[in-house]
């Protein structure tokens, strides 16, 4: 299974308010955090930590640090990637660019920030570590496109969070490559309609591969989210 990563050093902020409804969307495509499990323990990377949408999942423990803004006794929150922070070179990576290459940044939603430090400080120091994600239940792979195009996007994934390779299998087919489209979502141009779906993983992290037969029956549908039994350890 995936094993946490050593402490670093990094800088945090947040963006939105308590209610977190403008952190719903976001580039890992996973929609309405709150059906979709994640709800607000999450946050958006800088891209350099983001690596094109691959780190889409990840989990990170995140303490406030060397700062009078810190709660006492340095509680860590656990939050899971769901955006990108984007750069801004309009603003000097020290004042505003936080999230400019190559800094590595937490742009947490307000609610998990508030569990590390006062949010008035607006910016603070942390330190930081990949850990395992725990999701409850299996992976779930929420379909979009058309009958010549399937898009799935993978969500609530355990172990590393993250995914590398992705294949597709109908009832009457062998296994198709998936291309990664955007964040958390995979693409198959083939027409699969009529056909039960079963889908094979790697993780980015683990390489570690996992099978999930049958998760979509023949009669599927875009717009529904299908779970496994399967996951990440």
């Amino acid at each position: 299974g995936f094993q946490p990563s050593p402490w670093s050093l990094a800088h945090a902020t947040f963006y939105g308010d308590e209610t977190a409804s403008e952190t719903m969307g976001g580039a890992c495509g996973y929609g309405n955090l709150f059906l979709n499990g994640y709800g607000t323990a999450t946050a958006a990377l800088s891209s350099t930590l983001f690596n094109d949408g691959y780190a889409c999942g990840t989990c990170y423990q995140i303490k406030c640090v060397q700062s009078p803004w810190c709660f006492s006794g340095s509680p860590f929150t656990t939050v899971t990637a769901t955006n990108l922070c984007p750069p801004n070179w309009s603003q000097d990576s020290n004042n505003g660019g936080w999230c400019n290459p190559p800094r590595t940044h937490f742009d947490m939603s307000k609610p998990a920030f508030m569990k590390i430090a006062q949010w008035k400080a607006g910016i603070v120091p942390v330190m930081y570590r990949r850990v395992p994600c725990i999701k409850p239940g299996g992976l779930r792979f929420q379909f979009q496109g058309n009958g010549y195009w399937l898009l799935v996007y993978v969500m609530n994934v355990g172990g590393g969070g993250d995914i590398a390779s992705m294949w597709v299998k109908g009832s009457k087919t062998d296994w198709i490559s998936m291309s990664h489209n955007w964040g958390a979502s995979y693409q198959a141009f083939s027409s699969l309609g009529g056909q039960s779906l079963s889908f094979k993983l790697t993780s980015y992290t683990t390489r570690e591969t996992i099978i999930a037969y049958n998760v979509a029956p023949a009669n599927w549908n875009v717009g529904l989210t299908y779970q496994a039994t399967v996951n990440f350890h």
